[in-house]
């Protein structure tokens, strides 16, 4: 199976080029941001946990999320291509008990796309899309609090996918179309 990482800051282009990536290579896509998004519209017991937690900025625990991925990895069966991670892992507990979990399905990861763009940019994608999408997560002031909560836990990620030699530095300025070619290469060179 072809397992994917697509790691970003939020506002990077992961929803953009997952899309992609989708269309391409058959893949399943898991995003975390959807399906907690979709808990908190349908206001279940997770959905509430995750609104606080994403309200203020900060990430929801490790052992929700991973508990809530294996479910939807499971659900997906055993024909598919593979899959695509949008938005986990988020932290270095996270991506070894992604590892861990993959593992125990006889897979792992098989490449990590590293969108890296500058926080001016980000927060200018971040409070475009809230005006588009009507996110009320994307403003200004959660952005700048969700670039801070990326910086301190998520980018210590990019080190350790390095040490595995799975990151791929992916530039995530430019035209989707030239963003999107830089991908195909990195994910065609480990398949």
């Amino acid at each position: 199976m072809l397992n994917i990482v697509i790691f970003g800051a939020p506002g990077s282009g992961k929803g953009t080029q997952s899309d992609k990536i989708i269309a391409e290579y058959g893949v399943a896509h898991i995003s975390t941001g959807d399906v907690l998004r979709n808990e908190i519209k349908n206001e279940t017991e997770l959905g509430k946990i995750a609104k606080a937690c994403i309200d203020e900025g900060k990430l929801v625990s490790d052992e929700l999320i991973i508990n809530m991925l294996a479910k939807v990895l499971d659900g997906y069966g055993k024909d598919i291509k593979g899959v695509i991670f949008d938005g986990f892992p988020r932290t270095i507990p996270q991506a070894q008990a992604l590892d861990q979990l993959l593992a125990e399905r006889g897979e792992k990861v098989s490449t990590v796309i590293g969108l890296e763009v500058d926080d001016a940019e980000l927060v200018k994608r971040i409070i475009l899309r809230g005006q588009t999408s009507g996110r009320s997560d994307d403003n200004e002031e959660t952005a700048k609090k969700r670039l801070e909560t990326y910086h301190g836990q998520t980018q210590p990620l990019r080190e350790f996918y390095i040490q595995q030699g799975k990151y791929a530095r992916i530039e995530g300025v430019g035209s989707i179309d030239r963003i999107y070619g830089d991908i195909k290469a990195a994910i065609d060179a480990v398949k």
